[in-house]
């Protein structure tokens, strides 16, 4: 559903100085001219060719890592950018799409553009990433940062708007895909995640306005009960991932008013009572979410990395054993630690009342006569 920008002014592909181009330096030459015409699998190809003919050649090593990077490959770019640096020896950058890399050793230029173009792009590729793992928040921490270099930039307020709406809050998705679709950009995405890889190939603008106008109708009331209350259920776990109880309380009780029988908001309210020490009720809510509907349901964004991808109806059961257990560690602590006290009469401010002492003998008592 989402864009990383690429575009010709901001392409960091290097050819390196030659005066007559080496096998190596055509394909590499032909996967630029790819890229400037957004054919990214044609350049992909281009630069393996050359990889295969020389693989420590560092221009290629480095062409390699902007593809890994568009493709969202981000451990594998940066690999490709240290090799890119240690090969590079003494080679100078002739021609560049970045002119400030001109005449630089391409290991001063391999994978870095900071505070440019290229680095909002690398940090929206990275948001994306994490986006496609349901970790929403922390993918909007990454795009706040893309949107401190370049504000304007549609693909950073695009990507801004899908993670918010990811965590149900639609109110600042608008806000955010209205901004993307007001710069009138013509560039086209070429990153996306995969839920939506028919994305790619079209205007931004046109991708933002279609999901302003789609969040638009979810404000107004045009979605069903089922959307409604997953996306409660979505505020309430993005709430909780922020440390605030409180309003993930009230989101799972809205979720639950509107659906009492809803798989998914009963775990919550499980997970919620759990928290809070309450375990009888916890375990309450993790039985009814086995029975109830969506069980069979695979767990998507949840607090609990270990549950994400899981039947619901796992979750609640594992939960309820996992309850269920600590409850009975309980029960016995308490019963040894009785059998270790004496019980002691107590009044009702919680003061014990002393044993009363035994009444004082005044006759002694008889001794047995004498045989």
């Amino acid at each position: 559903m989402l864009a990383a920008q690429l575009s010709a002014k901001d392409l960091r592909i290097s050819i390196p100085k030659r005066s007559h181009p080496t096998p190596v330096q055509k394909y590499n030459q032909a996967g630029v001219k790819a890229l400037n015409k957004q054919k990214v699998d044609e350049a992909k190809k281009n630069f393996y060719k050359a990889y295969l003919l020389d693989p420590n050649d560092p221009f290629t090593l480095n062409n390699l890592g902007y593809i890994a990077e568009l493709e969202g490959e981000l451990d594998r770019a940066q690999r490709f950018y240290e090799l890119a640096g240690i090969n590079s020896t003494d080679a100078l950058v002739e021609r560049s799409t970045t002119k400030e890399f001109e005449g630089k050793p391409v290991s001063e230029v391999a994978g870095k553009v900071d505070g440019g173009p290229m680095d909002v792009n690398r940090l929206n590729v990275q948001a994306i990433v994490l986006l496609q793992k349901d970790r929403a928040i922390e993918a909007e921490s990454v795009l706040q940062r893309a949107l401190k270099l370049d504000p304007q930039n549609p693909f950073t307020l695009n990507n801004l708007g899908y993670s918010r709406e990811k965590q149900g809050e639609l109110e600042s998705a608008l806000v955010y895909y209205q901004q993307a679709a007001r710069t009138n950009s013509d560039e086209i995405v070429i990153v996306a995640t995969n839920e939506n890889r028919n994305w790619r190939g079209q205007k931004i603008r046109e991708v933002a306005n279609r999901n302003s106008d789609k969040v638009s109708r979810a404000m107004r009331g045009e979605e069903s009960l089922e959307a409604k209350v997953a996306r409660l259920n979505l505020r309430g776990v993005s709430a909780l991932n922020r440390n605030d109880r409180k309003s993930a309380r009230n989101y799972f009780q809205d979720a639950n008013k509107l659906d009492p029988s809803n798989a998914f908001t009963l775990n919550n309210m499980g997970y919620l009572a759990e928290l809070d020490g309450d375990r009888e009720s916890a375990n309450y809510y993790y039985g009814k979410a086995q029975e109830a509907n969506g069980a069979n349901t695979r767990v998507g964004v949840a607090t609990r990395r270990d549950a994400e991808g899981k039947q619901l109806q796992r979750v609640a059961d594992s939960s309820e054993l996992a309850v269920d257990s600590r409850i009975q560690i309980d029960l016995q602590n308490k019963r040894r630690s009785a059998t270790k006290e004496n019980p002691s009469l107590k009044r009702r401010d919680n003061t014990v009342v002393p044993e009363p002492t035994p009444p004082a003998q005044t006759n002694p008592p008889r001794q047995p006569p004498p045989q």
